[in-house]
């Protein structure tokens, strides 16, 4: 290693601490491009045979993958608690992170590295620590005449690459610390002056306690020339001589400390946006990458790269329109005193020369650049829980892939590897890892052998994955424990785990049906509630459909669906009884959902024993008048009441003696959505015109809230159909024969009743 004079190095950063022992403090920001091509030549100049990186101590055995070929940025730490792993930490790296270069470099010159700031054991166990009240950029960005921090850091480093940018930051920190105050030392006298001081916290002051003593400890060890990369604001608390330990170990006493594991896992750039939930402060990471990667023009490859977005999106953008981009982002940057247009320039000139000032447009260009989405790896040799080792291996071998990107899968159940796909993903949902999402299927197709999904992994799902591991070490055996732990919990209703029993047949839980089929008949035993019973029977209903399609035996659970079925039928003439308007819809919605999944099933005993139970409440005037009508449109539908029955029962049921309310919830039950029937057969469309133009104004006003809901349901143009037979009077001939259909026999006995009636009075 060839030697580097002292005379070389700025004397603010550098620390003779031991013999020749020479030690650089370079601050940068975290995930800034320009800190990252200056920390870059700085570290090629300095030759440093230690490095110390501002991160968790205790993840210095994680640093040799650094150097794995199948590891690629973005990553991040993952510290979390084995024992509560919901209690996590991400330390986020991207290619153009200073302390990812950091690490490549180590890597490549075979340099010492570690990190240095507070272990992730005590940072989990420290929850309540305050943060600093006051933000140091803001007041350099103020006195620079910018009211952004972020643009005047961009503007005065990110902007160049000069490995002698670092002394002007440590001057710019120092400058700001020596006004400072330490967290418990500020005095009343702020409340006096026109802003408040600027305050370092106690966290802080105890993380930069902790970056001594691993810089103390590395030089002890025989680092001769050490470099440690921090964030700026940490500089001047680590220049200069260490002194003694004594003050910082009586800081560091005592700290609260956790058992904690830590690993790589995949990170996006998305997720590097503040915005995001595990956020690292910046919103702009493809616009970094991109500064970090190209040298050579950046803002015309940038502009060039945005107009061939928005031709894959079929907009028109010619090279004329990027030579005025490119000019006009020059403009404002000399206008605002910039050396180079920043993301604010490039953005307007989108704006105004490539957008034509569509707001649409541009906001599709910050998503899909100035964002951007990349989804890091790690190495298969990554330190992981063993549900996460299984889930990589069966990913590898169903040749899918995780990618931070929504992708679409259609799958086909009659094929063997997508079948085994389809279980992958109902385990992983089972077992809370949302790494895909059920969707209806663009592909055309009625049967139960299709299944659509929508696939994106996110970071925060390796947290999910060692949350998931408590349950076992497959992702069989995880779900197949935690379904039947959740079924067998006290509360658990009929319906949870009906659910739960369709659910473990999509995921092929084979050593759980015996299970939940008996926690099934039990609850049920002991739920005498028809309405959780019928909320059970259409899961169960369409879980025998899945004998056929997945190869599973259901006779077992075809035997307590028909217990079920018995049952339902049985009580369902006391659960239809005195119940109030949205009980009644409810119900409803009930019964429609277990008569489509009867008539899916297709088993003449069941669809029987249904059709005989409908026909009885059908035949009932004490029930609302909307479960009435729908049985009434059930069975009709089920070809065991005709045209000519449906119009007699609706003519009876707008008859006089029952209120106004009562026969628009009959209709409401009775059509249900369905406009097509009044479209086709006028004489139900008939009577039902006749009831509506002979209502009074008050009750007219009373239920026209149901018709409008019952009439709303119809398509647009079932609507104009029906509106076109009642303007034309196309109704005049059906109300003209329902008038002269007399029922003799009827007749006669309504006669003889009031013969009776009148010689009683008499």
């Amino acid at each position: 290693m060839t030697p580097v004079s002292t005379d070389d190095l700025p004397a603010a950063t550098t620390a003779v601490t031991a013999g020749a022992a020479q030690t650089r403090i370079f601050g940068i920001r975290h995930h800034g491009p320009g800190s990252a091509r200056s920390l870059r030549l700085a570290l090629e100049r300095f030759r440093p045979d230690a490095i110390l990186i501002e991160g968790p101590a205790d993840a210095d055995p994680l640093v040799g993958y650094v150097a794995a070929a199948d590891m690629s940025p973005p990553v991040a730490l993952l510290a979390y608690q084995p024992d509560e792993p919901a209690r996590a930490a991400f330390w986020p790296y991207a290619g153009f992170s200073p302390e990812w270069q950091a690490l490549r470099y180590a890597a490549e010159h075979g340099v010492e590295v570690g990190f240095c700031d507070l272990p992730a054991a005590i940072t989990l166990a420290v929850t309540d620590e305050p943060g600093d009240r006051t933000d140091p950029l803001g007041l350099l960005a103020a006195a620079g005449g910018y009211d952004d921090a972020e643009r005047w850091w961009d503007a005065i480093v990110e902007s160049s690459s000069d490995a002698d940018i670092f002394d002007a930051v440590h001057e710019a920190m120092a400058a700001l610390r020596e006004s400072a105050v330490e967290a418990g030392d500020a005095t009343g006298e702020s409340e006096e002056s026109e802003r408040d001081p600027i305050t370092i916290d106690t966290h802080t002051l105890r993380r930069e306690a902790h970056m001594r003593q691993v810089m103390r400890k590395t030089l002890k060890d025989g680092a001769q020339r050490l470099a440690v990369v921090c964030g700026a604001w940490h500089t001047p608390a680590l220049s200069g001589k260490l002194g003694p330990a004594v003050a910082d170990t009586r800081l560091l006493k005592g700290l609260p400390k956790v058992k904690t594991t830590l690993t790589w896992v995949p990170w996006t750039h998305s997720r590097l946006a503040s915005g995001s939930g595990y956020g690292a402060g910046i919103t702009s990471p493809g616009w970094y990458q991109h500064l970090f990667t190209e040298t050579e023009q950046p803002i015309v490859r940038w502009l060039t790269k945005v107009a061939g977005t928005l031709r894959q999106h079929d907009l028109p953008v010619s090279s004329a329109h990027i030579i005025e981009s490119v000019r006009l982002a020059d403009t404002l940057a000399t206008l605002r005193g910039r050396p180079l247009p920043g993301l604010s320039e490039v953005t307007e000139a989108t704006r105004a020369v490539l957008c034509d000032g569509d707001e649409t447009m541009l906001a599709l260009v910050s998503r899909e650049l100035v964002v951007g989405e990349a989804l890091g790896s790690v190495p298969d040799g990554t330190p992981t829980v063993p549900l996460e080792a299984d889930l990589r291996a069966q990913i590898r071998t169903l040749r899918l892939k995780l990618e931070a990107l929504e992708r679409t899968v259609d799958l086909d159940l009659r094929t063997e590897r997508d079948m085994a796909k389809s279980r992958l993903l109902h385990r992983l949902r089972l077992l809370g890892i949302a790494w895909g999402r059920r969707t209806a299927s663009e592909v055309r197709g009625t049967g139960t052998f299709r299944e659509t999904w929508k696939l994106q992994w996110q970071p925060e799902l390796a947290v999910a994955v060692v949350e998931a591991s408590r349950w076992g070490t497959t992702l069989r055996t995880a779900a197949e424990a935690k379904i039947l732990d959740q079924v067998n919990q006290p509360d658990a209703a009929v319906q949870e785990v009906a659910a739960a029993l369709d659910a473990a047949l999509l995921a092929d839980l084979s050593d759980a049906i015996d299970g939940l089929i008996v926690r099934l008949e039990s609850v049920a035993a002991l739920d005498h509630d028809v309405t959780h019973l019928l909320a059970a029977l259409p899961d169960l209903l369409r879980t025998l459909r899945y004998g056929d399609v997945r190869s599973t035996d259901t006779a077992a659970l075809a035997r307590v669906t028909d217990g079920l079925l018995v049952r339902v039928c049985a009580g369902l003439p006391s659960a239809v009884t005195g119940l109030d308007a949205d009980a009644a819809a409810d119900l409803r919605t009930r019964l429609d959902a277990v008569h489509l999944a009867l008539a899916a099933r297709n088993d003449e005993w069941a669809n029987e024993s249904w059709l005989a139970a409908l026909r009885a409440l059908a035949d009932r005037d004490d029930v609302n008048g909307g479960l009435v009508g729908r049985a009434v449109r059930l069975l009709c539908d089920a070809e065991i009441i005709d045209a000519a029955e449906s119009a007699q029962r609706l003519s009876a049921a707008l008859s006089v003696g029952r209120t106004a309310g009562d026969k628009a919830a009959w209709i409401d039950g009775f059509l249900g959505g369905r406009g097509l029937l009044l479209v086709h057969d006028r004489n139900l469309l008939g009577l039902i015109n006749s009831w509506l133009c002979g209502l009074e104004e008050p009750d007219f006003v009373a239920i026209l809230p149901l018709l409008r809901r019952t009439f709303g349901e119809f398509e647009s143009g079932v609507r104009q159909s029906i509106a076109q037979a009642v303007r034309h009077g196309a109704t005049t001939a059906a109300r003209a024969s329902a008038a002269t259909d007399y029922d003799t026999e009827r007749g006669v006995i309504a006669l003889r009743a009031a013969i009776e009636i009148l010689r009683g009075t008499a």
